[in-house]
């Protein structure tokens, strides 16, 4: 019989709630569609930008690829009556450099159809990319690992009277803390510095480039039309966005978390550096550099351990001819399917690619650094 009431006050059906439970709000709408938005938080994602900044090759049908040095020559006066037949001293001397690729590099996932079956987005479009972010971020790197220790290094050519240039370190700022990594005063002037020390190694001025931390970069904007720094195709709008600097002294700068920055990926806080911890950093931001040497499983050249690297390392400027990379695979996305899919009922999304780098041309590569001791070769 349905319930009757002189107030007329209505006895309200509960659509929402779940076998008529509704004491509580949550109760109330637990039947409600909670509908997805369409937007995905995709996490921290690091911008690859290392691969095409340096020499690049595609290797096939064999496990390294060798690069040829050529010192320099000299010239002579000739004494008539005698024949030319080269010079005395046999230059130029000639050294070779050998790039291996590495173990092959993967990043997969395992998506269950039933799983794909009940959620109500894109699965596989969104693994897909974090497998790719993944990838990129590892390749990014290692190369950028390879030019810090080109910046350390001698030339391959070394033969007596021939020795050509090798790495540079600038030091940046003139106290011990940390803190002067992000000095923009300090760091525009590394900068000249190792754009004279570049022009005075031989090294072409085209595809000059840097990369520094974020921080370091947003301090350098902050300081356009200061400390000589003045770009007039980026002030206004552009200033604002957070692109203001383009280039100091015909180097174009990047910013980027994958550098080695003080012991760690890309950001340090505490300590000396005078920057506060924005909280709640999550494990992919500013971890520990870990070892990348030849020891390494996986790992056929040499990258650096931990320690060879320090806490003192505080930006990279190079040439394109600092480093290179090999590769045997690209990056790529496999996706299983057929009969495995029908076993496993469901499919592996496999992301992989196979690719070595090593510094090439040393002189072509200069380390920024805070200390009073520049960081030792290894």
């Amino acid at each position: 019989m349905a319930q009757q009431s002189s107030d007329l006050t209505t006895s309200l059906t509960q659509v929402g709630a779940a076998n008529l439970a509704s004491s509580t709000t949550a109760e109330k709408r637990a039947l409600y569609l909670k509908l997805f938005s369409g937007e995905m938080f995709k996490g921290f994602q690091h911008n690859a930008i290392a691969r095409d900044l340096v020499m690049k090759r595609t290797l096939k049908n064999g496990k390294s690829l060798q690069f040829i040095y050529t010192g320099r020559t000299t010239a002579e006066y000739h004494t008539p009556g005698n024949a030319i037949l080269g010079n005395s001293d046999g230059a130029p001397p000639v050294a070779e450099k050998t790039v291996t690729v590495d173990d092959l590099l993967i990043s997969s996932a395992f998506v269950y159809d039933l799983d794909e079956t009940l959620s109500h987005y894109d699965l596989r479009s969104e693994i897909s990319r974090k497998i790719g972010y993944a990838l990129a971020e590892k390749y990014d790197r290692l190369i950028f690992r390879a030019i810090a220790r080109g910046a350390r290094a001698a030339s391959p050519v070394s033969a007596t009277n021939f020795v050509e240039p090798g790495g540079t370190q600038i030091r940046v700022g003139s106290s011990t803390n940390e803190s002067d990594a992000f000095s923009s005063t300090a760091l525009v002037a590394a900068f000249y510095d190792a754009a004279a020390a570049m022009d005075e190694k031989g090294i072409s001025s085209d595809g000059r480039c840097a990369v520094l931390n974020p921080r370091q970069y947003y301090e350098l904007i902050q300081a356009v039309g200061s400390n000589g720094l003045v770009n007039r195709d980026a002030q206004g709008t552009a200033l604002q966005g957070g692109n203001g600097v383009i280039e100091i002294a015909g180097i174009h700068i990047y910013k980027s978390m994958n550098i080695p920055f003080l012991g760690k990926y890309g950001t340090k806080f505490g300590g000396t550096t005078d920057k506060t911890s924005p909280g709640n950093l999550g494990d992919f931001i500013g971890p520990d550099l870990e070892d990348a040497s030849g020891a390494t499983d996986g790992i056929n050249n040499d990258y650096g351990t931990a320690t060879e690297f320090g806490e003192v390392s505080a930006g990279l400027i190079f040439q394109k001819e600092a480093a290179a990379c090999v590769e045997a695979i690209g990056p790529q996305v496999q996706v299983t399917s057929g009969d495995v899919s029908v076993i496993y009922q469901g499919d592996v999304i496999l992301g992989r690619l196979a690719m070595g780098a090593d510094y090439l041309n040393p002189a072509a590569a200069v380390e920024l650094y805070v200390g009073a001791t520049a960081p030792s070769a290894f």
